[in-house]
């Protein structure tokens, strides 16, 4: 069964008090591109878009339920942990990879911009836009809220700003490798004082060392797998899961857990989940992991490996080791994925319905439980680390 809750659009809210939201709210934030849409398997540039939006999303209530949306850049292009949510819920961080060529609209050309949206404000809204680097994708601000990394697809950097209230302020820059290295996905330990880099374009996972707002890379490089893409760490810090999405030729995909206390960290399971895992979160208390593979949902219809369906796969994390859980069907092209703070919750993104999706889960299996309309293809989704 699928219900759909009223959508908004631009800056409009829902018909709700203007009211800031409630401390006891969980958000989840979506950002939807509008400049992209599939078709017959081909990422196609929509003439004359309708702007990107944010959508915020109270993850607390059953069934979750949209705050409201804004206007902001986004895009599709990269690993869906385009957002960041800092740990107090009052700023959520958004890139954009790319924009429309202004010289071919039928074309797109990374951008670098990120978008500091006030949570807080009453409608929410876009207070600062700055520049990371081209192809400016995954993005992650550490738990104390005063340093934010973003990883750069197109030049093979990771930008680095610290962070005080809403203000971003650019602290440097590391180069990972070359422009074709594709740092995608960025993520901090809990501790603040490691984060992991996934590198697409040349199949490594890399190590960053921090102390205060110094970050450099440890030249340790972890090879979880081909084209290593959406990463997270756990809460506790011990494991890391990363989802590697090979190169969309039909294969069964893999997803791999790193020993954060092996000294080096370092790979130690690997688990197939099906074709192009491009979405990858952890649960809040680190037991499990949910996947949102395309599982050939993206092909074209006369393709042998087309599905009429993606999957989100839950994985346990046992000790050292991954196991699956549950697994369900889910829309085309999805992306994200979002769990509740108790674990029983999970938000998926679609980008052909529009819609992200919302899953039950107990432990066991996974049931549709039904949908979330937002305004654009939802792209990337962030929740507060906590």
């Amino acid at each position: 069964m699928t219900f759909h809750l009223s959508r908004v659009s631009g800056l409009a809210l829902l018909t709700l008090p203007l009211l800031p939201f409630s401390a006891a709210a969980q958000l989840a934030v979506s950002a939807n591109e509008n400049k992209a849409v599939l078709i017959d398997g081909v990422n196609t540039v929509v003439q004359n878009p309708p702007p990107d939006t944010v959508t915020i999303i109270d993850l607390k209530i059953a069934p979750p339920k949209i705050l409201g949306e804004v206007n902001a850049l986004t895009s599709v292009v990269g690993p869906p942990s385009s957002v960041a949510v800092s740990a107090d819920e009052s700023i959520a961080l958004v890139t954009a990879a790319t924009k429309v060529d202004p010289a071919d609209s039928k074309k797109v050309v990374p951008d670098n911009k990120v978008s500091v949206i006030d949570l807080k404000a009453s409608p929410p809204a876009v207070v600062a836009t700055v520049e990371a680097g081209a192809g400016a994708a995954g993005v992650a601000i550490n738990r104390a809220g005063d340093l934010v990394l973003v990883a750069n697809r197109a030049e093979g950097t990771v930008s680095v700003f610290t962070l005080a209230g809403k203000t971003l302020t650019p602290a440097g820059k590391i180069q990972l490798g070359d422009a074709k290295s594709g740092p995608s996905a960025v993520a901090f330990s809990p501790d603040g004082k490691t984060a992991l880099v996934s590198r697409d374009g040349d199949h490594k996972v890399s190590v960053l060392t921090i102390d205060g707002s110094k970050v450099e890379y440890a030249k340790r490089d972890i090879h979880a797998g081909l084209r290593p893409y959406p990463l997270d760490i756990s809460a506790r810090g011990d494991v890391s899961v990363v989802a590697n999405i090979g190169i969309g030729g039909g294969d069964a995909d893999t997803v791999s857990l790193i020993d954060l206390q092996a000294k080096p960290p370092r790979v130690v399971d690997t688990v197939t989940v099906g074709q192009t895992p491009e979405g990858l979160k952890m649960s809040p208390d680190g037991r499990y992991v949910a996947v949102t593979a395309m599982n050939g949902s993206n092909k074209p219809k006369n393709s042998p490996f087309f599905n009429d369906s993606g999957l989100v796969v839950v994985l346990a994390v046992d000790g050292k080791r991954l196991t699956k859980v549950a697994e369900g069907k889910v829309g085309h092209w999805c992306q994200g994925a979002a769990w509740s703070q108790d674990g029983k919750t999970v938000l998926v993104q679609c980008m052909v319905e529009k819609e992200i999706q919302v899953l039950s889960f107990d432990g066991k299996e996974l049931k549709l439980t039904g949908a979330l309309k937002v305004s654009g293809g939802p792209a990337g989704i962030g929740t507060a680390a906590r």
